[in-house]
């Protein structure tokens, strides 16, 4: 192996080095794991819930998304935002809910392949997988703020509506509607195995910064 690679990949684990402290080696990956599947499991639950309130419906509307597909009562609640001139739910993010699960799936293989890196490189690959929470914040924020300072100035309404920024989590509204928007299983899952990422990020640093200074030592002495 050359020396860039070795250097980006990182030192390999003597054997018996592995049997003589095992739990070392094996708890960074057993954390990066379960980050892993956190991750993946998060496809199937909800990452965020709206409940509208209207006078037309008394019992409320509900919306919830998930990465890839929206549900609930979609068409009613286009249907109210049309006479405030605001563009159809299935326009947002449209390409987001479209690329979420291979993106879901190449975090899940970054993570994997972070567990095999034994060099500082090995948090590039898990940058994407710790800042995946905030991005979709950022990302459902920048879409809600484009569409409500966005109407349509023919709307039936639209004289009685300004523009506004829909809330993304908490209580909000515009007019006699209500809304009300929280986090859902999904995104704290996510958030999860970010964290759990970072923490096995201690320990594997804990478990082989050891052994690459001693691998870059002996390299060091070798060229001399």
């Amino acid at each position: 192996m050359s020396g860039f690679m070795s250097t980006l990949i990182g030192p390999r684990v003597p054997e018996q080095e592995l049997r003589e402290h095992r739990a070392r080696y094996l708890t960074p990956t057993l954390i990066f794991m379960l980050a892993r599947v956190l991750l993946l499991v998060s496809i199937f639950f909800p990452y965020w819930h709206m409940e509208l309130e209207a006078p037309q419906y008394p019992n409320g509307l509900f919306l919830t998304a998930h990465v890839n597909h929206l549900s609930g009562d979609v068409r009613e609640i286009d249907g109210l935002n049309h006479y405030i001139g605001m563009r159809p739910l299935g326009e947002a993010a449209a390409f987001e809910r479209a690329a979420s699960v291979w993106l879901i799936i190449a975090m899940f293989l970054l993570v994997e392949g972070a567990a095999f890196v034994h060099s500082k490189w090995a948090l590039l690959l898990a940058v994407p997988v710790i800042t995946f929470p905030g991005g979709f914040l950022l990302d459902l924020y920048i879409w809600m703020r484009s569409f409500g300072l966005n109407l349509n100035p023919e709307a039936p309404l639209s004289a009685s509506v300004k523009p506004f920024v829909p809330t993304v989590v908490g209580e909000g509204g515009i007019g006699q509607f209500k809304t009300y928007a929280d986090l859902g299983t999904g995104f704290w899952l996510a958030v999860a195995c970010a964290g759990l990422t970072i923490v096995g990020f201690y320990f594997h640093r804990r478990a082989y910064r050891p052994l690459f200074l001693q691998m870059r030592r002996a390299a060091a002495g070798g060229a001399s």
